[in-house]
């Protein structure tokens, strides 16, 4: 019987799915490139603001980016932004903070009451709208039943209050890097999610939505990564890329840039910064000292980024630069560089390279689910 698992990686620009069935081609799999969910929403809110209606946000945590931006512009046009405690944290992990951008905090009864009037424009937020999806679908007359989800999203971390963002998220990654220093280590089982993870967190409420409403079984594993992650795995499924020793790979998001120096499957060093802060000669620096070990987390920190991490520096003699991996959807920043990019497909398309992470990924945390997922990816 074949084994049935929609993977789904979010991301700020776009939420990229593929519904992956053993036993097909891979190329033979559905697949969908869609607007992100915080993109719907902002372009939600963006039309309540043209039409001064009072806005209401339920739901979860979510991504923050261009909806954060939206519903801070609607309360600064002068119109009224109620939102939930669980749902607020998506703007900030301090709901006060989320009081002084002029939102009013309120609780779910007092929300259902306002949902009732239909002059009040009512959002959910969430990363996984499961609905949508089996709606998109079943329009295709598309089986929706699954036997187990993987979704990636970017999860800064509930940071303490006073606790930078970007240190939080940074000191997060070094702490697991040190313990397992691999792509994979940012792959979680749902009951095995780290506590400050509140976004990934949050998805595991709604991928219980879809398997109720799929009539897939409730008891299907669920594996949750992080975004980057999932894009440096899946490169991996990049047969010049896989053959590699020694490479850099590097995923260039719309928001957010990860590079990682990878020598035989383990990382020596790792990066990540705000894609809208780097132009190509400082991506290029910043992977030439990568490469040579040099780069401090400083370095990246105090230049808007989120920091930096060398667990083992190459020997001083003089070497190569090493073979250099790209994905993500702003990767024509490195077009025509001198460190001769090599733009990875991994199983032919390279915007499912998330997905694909996802699918190694749950290979490597469900050992029985592995015969069914690796001879496709091969």
């Amino acid at each position: 019987m074949a084994v049935r698992i929609l993977t789904v990686d979010v991301g700020t620009g776009t939420q990229d799915i593929l519904l992956f069935e053993s036993g097909k081609e891979i190329e033979n799999c559905f697949k969908l490139v869609m607007p992100s969910p915080t993109v719907i929403i902002a372009e939600r809110i963006k039309r309540a603001t043209q039409e001064g209606r009072p806005l209401l946000l339920t739901g979860v945590t979510m991504g923050g980016g261009p909806c954060h931006w939206a519903a801070r512009d609607h309360a600064l046009a002068g119109y009224p932004v109620a939102v939930t405690a669980e749902a607020g944290r998506t703007f900030d992990d301090d709901l006060s903070a989320v009081e002084q951008m002029g939102f009013e905090i309120v609780d779910e009864e007092e929300a259902r009451r306002r949902s009732e009037d239909s002059a009040v424009l009512a959002l959910e937020l969430q990363d996984f709208d499961a609905r949508a999806i089996i709606a998109a679908l079943k329009a295709f007359d598309v089986d929706v039943r699954v036997d187990a989800l993987a979704i990636a999203a970017f999860d800064h971390g509930a940071a303490p209050p006073g606790y930078s963002d970007r240190r939080f998220r940074f000191d997060f990654i070094e702490e697991t890097l040190r313990r397992h220093p691999v792509p994979s280590a940012f792959a979680y089982l749902a009951q095995d999610v780290p506590s400050s993870l509140t976004r990934l967190q949050s998805i595991t409420g709604s991928a219980k939505r879809y398997l109720q409403e799929s009539n897939s079984s409730l008891s299907a594993p669920l594996l949750l990564m992080d975004t980057g992650s999932a894009a440096t795995v899946g490169a991996l499924e990049d047969p010049k890329v896989r053959q590699q020793r020694e490479c850099i790979l590097c995923n260039i998001g719309n928001f957010h840039t990860l590079a990682c120096h990878l020598e035989e499957g383990q990382i020596t060093g790792v990066f990540e910064h705000h894609t809208g802060e780097i132009s190509k000669a400082r991506l290029e620096e910043l992977l030439l000292k990568l490469a040579a070990g040099t780069l401090t987390n400083d370095e990246v920190f105090h230049d808007s980024g989120h920091g930096a991490l060398m667990l083992r520096r190459p020997a001083a003699k003089e070497r190569a630069f090493p073979f250099l991996s790209v994905t993500g959807p702003r990767r024509s920043l490195l077009n025509g560089s001198a460190l001769q990019p090599y733009n990875a497909t991994p199983c032919g398309d390279m915007m499912l390279a998330g997905c694909f992470g996802l699918l190694r990924a749950l290979a490597e945390h469900l050992p029985e689910l592995a015969p069914s997922i690796v001879p496709s990816l091969l």
